[in-house]
């Protein structure tokens, strides 16, 4: 069976199972986009419908005890009160004008017939480089792609339309999703400013998919899609106390996202519990015959992925403990015992330790790729974004708007990276298809699958960062160590979970392994979730 045939079965016999179950102000220095709805105190039967789950928010409406207008209400008047005002956390971009009437729209579709998915009604919050053919802009943070408006929506998007799914509005990130400077701040965008990291504001978010988790884990929006090429989901999730996925490359398209590099680049759910991220996935992924890695054979299980949410998910799985990513804090190594005590306790076998003998020998190369893809991908999205509005045409264009417009766009760092991608080469050049061969040998053969298949490994976990540094502009991010870049570069997939905090700073523990083996890592992460309940809400603490 091949995955068109597969997904066509499983969606089908998930759709039929769903229905007989369920039946601050934010600076801007160009002009605003539409107005946003007005944010209104809503009159909710609970105070706390902001902290429900999917599942009991379903619940919720379909038993009318709550309604879409009014939680669009609640997750506006949060947006307004901590990320407008308040704390100030800039994780929210733009709002979407039409919010309140897509709402109201989904209320009465309900009134009349079953629910489109578990996500009928639920607003969800876009990470600001996934293009929406509707009033918000898309615009990776910069300034240059202000005023022209994508001619349709991703392929992720309709998949969330289609769904149900209310579009809330657009999370701001690491301008072109952190590839623009080697001494770039995560978080930091010329339109959406700096966005905070909620459990310390003085604390960076990471990148680039900062806003995103910063809402989730803020409670001002039950789930958010970010992006990924190296760590962009998997890193601010940790840093904020949120799950993150960034599913097997192939399995989300990426048509109508502003990209990086097609090699590494995905997007995946980031949401406060793995059994919502399932949820999620489950209606994120699809196939599309404009992007041609969704088009690979995948092996049989359920696309439904909530369905590998079962009890006991821990007993007899054989886990790798790969102690090379170890070392980087004293305090973040216990958090990881503690963690490794209570998978042993819960039934998993651990081997311990696991080696990964290339984990060093692919940074440069990989680099090296996502120069010469940058160029060639950026370019062919702009070619095609409509015309009309549109400041730049390719990445030359978007390096002297950067510096023609310097004051806004470059106030603490350049665009030395993007100056290197404009001077690579074609991608048939010599040099990049080297890299991209190491790239994927040393990952893949050489790399997680020589480590798994000789152990009969379900999973390899690390910790996924460090704990957060402090925002620096002057100098930039600091390294705090990670995991991320194996599940990368290989394009495997990865999943992180809180593991516990230090000083009221969120540590995550990732599980990453082989191709398309979503179903068992979410099946692992979900059962150290319920085994712990790491995941504590912010206090925004101001240092």
């Amino acid at each position: 069976m091949n995955r068109r045939e597969f997904l066509q079965i499983t969606t089908a016999a998930s759709t039929l199972a769903a229905a007989s179950a369920a039946r601050g102000s934010i600076p801007d220095p160009q002009p605003p986009p539409a107005p946003a709805p007005k944010a209104r105190r809503a009159k909710s039967p609970s105070p706390d419908w902001h902290l429900a789950s999917i599942s009991q928010l379903r619940s919720a409406l379909d038993s009318k005890r709550v309604t879409s207008v009014e939680l669009t209400r609640i997750f506006l008047d949060r947006i307004q009160r901590l990320d407008r005002k308040g704390p100030t956390l800039r994780s929210v971009i733009e709002l979407n004008p039409d919010a309140l009437d897509l709402a109201k729209a989904a209320d009465a579709e309900r009134r009349h017939r079953a629910p489109r998915s578990l996500l009928h009604g639920i607003p969800i919050l876009l990470k600001d480089n996934i293009d929406t053919a509707d009033r918000m802009s898309t615009t990776a943070g910069s300034l240059a792609l202000l005023g022209s408006t994508p001619a349709r929506d991703a392929t992720l998007v309709t998949a969330l339309r289609n769904a149900g799914a209310l579009i809330l509005g657009k999370t701001n990130l690491s301008e072109w999703a952190n590839f623009r400077s080697s001494k770039s701040t995560s978080g930091w965008s010329a339109r959406g400013g700096q966005t905070l990291n909620p459990y310390r504001l003085n604390h960076n978010p990471s990148g680039s998919s900062s806003g995103s988790a910063v809402a989730v884990a803020a409670n001002l929006c039950p789930l958010a899609v970010g992006t990924e090429t190296d760590g962009s989901i998997l890193s601010p999730a940790s840093f904020n106390g949120v799950v993150g996925i960034k599913p097997t490359l192939g399995l989300i398209s990426r048509s109508g996202i502003i990209p990086i590099a097609h090699s590494q680049d995905t997007a995946g759910p980031m949401a406060r519990s793995v059994a919502d991220a399932a949820v999620l996935l489950t209606v994120l992924s699809s196939i599309d015959p404009t992007d041609p890695s969704t088009l690979i054979p995948i092996p049989a299980g359920p696309i439904d992925f909530t369905q590998a949410l079962v009890p006991n998910g821990l007993k007899g799985a054989r886990i790798g403990v790969a102690r090379q990513f170890f070392g980087q804090h004293p305090r973040v190594d216990a958090l990881m015992e503690a963690a490794l005590r209570t998978l042993r306790d819960h039934g998993a076998v651990l081997i311990d330790p696991v080696t990964l003998p290339t984990q060093r020998q692919f940074g440069r190369t990989e680099f090296t790729v996502l120069l010469y893809e940058f160029k060639a991908d950026l370019n062919r999205y702009l070619a095609n974004r409509p015309r009309p509005g549109l400041k730049i045409h390719n990445l030359q264009e978007l390096i002297d708007f950067n510096q023609a417009h310097a004051h806004e766009e470059m106030p603490y760092f350049g665009q030395d990276t993007l100056i290197r991608s404009q001077a690579s080469g074609p991608l048939t050049d010599p040099a990049y298809l080297e890299a991209l061969a190491n790239n994927h040998r040393f990952t893949r053969a050489e790399g997680i699958d020589a480590v798994m298949n000789p152990f009969s490994l379900d999973a390899i976990i690390a910790p996924t960062s460090g704990p957060a540094h402090v925002t620096d502009h002057n100098y930039g991010d600091h390294n705090t160590g990670g995991s991320t870049s194996l599940a990368a570069v290989s394009g495997y997939p990865s999943i992180t979970v809180p593991a516990g905090s230090m000083d009221h700073l969120p540590i995550g523990l990732s599980f990453f392994g082989r191709a398309w083996s979503e179903p068992t890592l979410l099946r692992l992460a979900h059962a150290y979730e319920q085994a712990t309940h790491h995941r504590t809400s912010p206090k925004f603490l101001p240092k």
